[in-house]
């Protein structure tokens, strides 16, 4: 069958393929995708969040914008963005699934980022059984603006910055699950090693909220906890 018709030939189908693959071939717009995954943010959060100057985010998230990833709402001057749809957060998952099986230089950068962690963790469907049995407390230490946006139903919010001063908030013959943005997100291995060194009882989620979303898991978006 000839590639090329009418309208077209098969390698412009190509190239509009690729520009999706463009868009996704920076790590900061990764990073990016990743907090949006959390829920919507102004530019000026997510430049914050993700340590990049306004020119540079904006720079970033209109590429993303162009490739139809994310999109926008004005408030004022204000420019919010969020994900252009749930089929964009599977996208990004299956990418760093996919790469940490076919990419050897994944491995290493993960465990150099979350550090030598040993302990058990916890699945979302043992999870939630504990949850259903009432022994357990779940902890939330991602931004406050993130839990916000929507949090596993019953779960604290701590910000893993402040558990260290919080620590007595929570109770302590219970254990305590933690999670964060993802599979890949430190803040509730840090958490985790935080509490234990302290003598409480605590262990890892081994995913996240963009996970929990993503089995279309009951998700609570009322004020804290």
């Amino acid at each position: 069958m000839p590639e090329n018709t009418k309208s077209g030939t098969k390698a412009q189908l190509y190239e509009a393929f690729a520009a999706s693959g463009k868009a996704l071939a920076s790590g900061k717009r990764l990073e990016l995708l990743d907090l949006l995954a959390q829920g919507e943010r102004t530019v000026d959060a997510l430049a914050k969040a993700a340590r990049l100057n306004l020119t540079t985010a904006s720079a970033h998230l209109q590429t993303l914008k162009q490739a139809g990833f994310v999109a926008t709402r004005r408030e004022g001057v204000r420019i919010h963005y969020r994900l252009a749809g749930d089929d964009v957060a599977q996208l990004f998952a299956l990418l760093r699934k996919v790469a940490e099986a076919h990419q050897a230089a994944v491995p290493a950068a993960r465990d150099a980022y979350l550090g030598e962690y040993t302990a058990a963790e916890l699945s979302r469907e043992e999870l939630r059984v504990r949850i259903a049995a009432g022994d357990v407390i779940v902890l939330d230490v991602r931004p406050v603006e993130e839990y916000r946006a929507g949090h596993i139903p019953g779960a604290l919010s701590i910000p893993v910055e402040e558990l260290a001063d919080r620590i007595d908030e929570l109770p302590e013959e219970v254990e305590i699950v933690v999670y964060c943005r993802g599979e890949y997100c430190v803040l509730a291995y840090d958490a985790v090693r935080l509490l234990t060194d302290r003598g409480r009882r605590a262990i890892r989620l081994n995913d996240g909220m963009l996970e929990w979303r993503l089995s279309e898991l009951p998700v609570d978006a009322s004020d804290l906890t």
